[in-house]
């Protein structure tokens, strides 16, 4: 397919905003991509080929589902605004290959889809460019159902992808890192400027590659709890872990049994979150829900 008819022109996506009289929702964070090379280079980090099946979300007015149509098996895209359900039957008419699903992924049910419009074992990677709004919402969505999916591509705001993919000791490292890492290995691969886009946005945009995990990289007695002790360890970023995990257990614990469950752990309460790896962080939660559990 040549550049001059692809939907990602600046040329083609006027075109089709202008004969629609469409006008962009604020509130739904539509932002258009405009640019073929980028998607083309999306498709290679995602490893899309013929035999993979791939579920997009957010269409918008097709630009990267007219080359995951190209590139892949079946194409399931979910758009949320109805608006765009007819434009996108015109934009993609030429491929019989692609499904529009006229739903909040937030509220709809993936696997169902995905039996509906898969073959059974086929190999199921997610690519999309999300609005920024609503990116951590989805994503965990997307993880904590444990879909049957090898691998998340996905543009995201820069910012909210170098957390994602942060490493310990880090400005970026949090909670949200360590969410993210638990299920999948997580890496930026590349960086995209707010130059490709229409209307363009505030921010600069980042592809984030995410390998679904077999299995998680630690052993914790409960996610939710681990998790939970997660958060109140960056509750404020610059206090240490036993300030953090003082406050946070105030209601079952002294601060004097706070730096005891935290020396069992073999964990330096001076410490601050942003120190701490993963594994540690499952040494300490698995210590609090031991002692809480008596």
């Amino acid at each position: 397919m040549t550049q001059e008819k692809a939907i990602a022109t600046p040329s083609k996506t006027k075109e089709i905003l202008h004969k629609h009289g469409f006008s962009f929702k604020k509130s739904l964070g539509q932002n258009f991509l405009i640019d073929v090379q980028i998607l083309k280079n999306i498709m290679q980090h995602a490893g899309i080929d013929k035999e993979t099946g791939t579920i997009e979300i957010g269409p918008g007015m097709g630009a990267l589902t007219e080359q995951l149509a190209i590139h892949s098996d079946h194409v399931v895209a979910f758009e949320i605004d109805q608006r765009l359900v007819p434009i996108l039957e015109e934009t993609l008419q030429a491929y019989d290959n692609v499904s529009v699903v006229n739903k909040d992924i937030l509220e709809a049910d993936i696997q169902n889809e995905m039996k509906e419009h898969f073959k059974e074992g086929q190999p199921i990677k997610i690519v999309a460019n999300l609005p920024y709004y609503i990116t951590t919402p989805i994503l965990m969505k997307l993880l904590m159902e444990q879909l049957p999916i090898s691998s998340i591509t996905v543009m995201i705001q820069k910012e909210v992808a170098e957390r994602m993919a942060a490493s310990p000791s880090s400005k970026s490292y949090g909670s949200l890192s360590i969410a993210v890492q638990y299920y999948t290995e997580a890496k930026v691969v590349m960086n995209v400027p707010k130059t490709v886009f229409m209307p363009q946005p505030n921010v600069d945009s980042s592809v984030l590659h995410l390998t679904l995990r077999t299995e998680p990289p630690v052993q914790v007695e409960n996610e939710t709890f681990f998790f939970d002790l997660v958060q109140a360890s960056f509750a404020q970023r610059r206090k240490t872990l036993n300030n953090n995990l003082a406050r946070h257990f105030s209601d079952k614990y002294t601060k004097q049994e706070v730096a005891e469950l935290m020396e069992l752990a073999d964990i330096d309460g001076s410490r601050r979150g942003e120190s701490l790896s993963m594994e540690e962080f499952a040494r300490l939660a698995n210590m609090f829900y031991k002692s809480v559990q008596k």
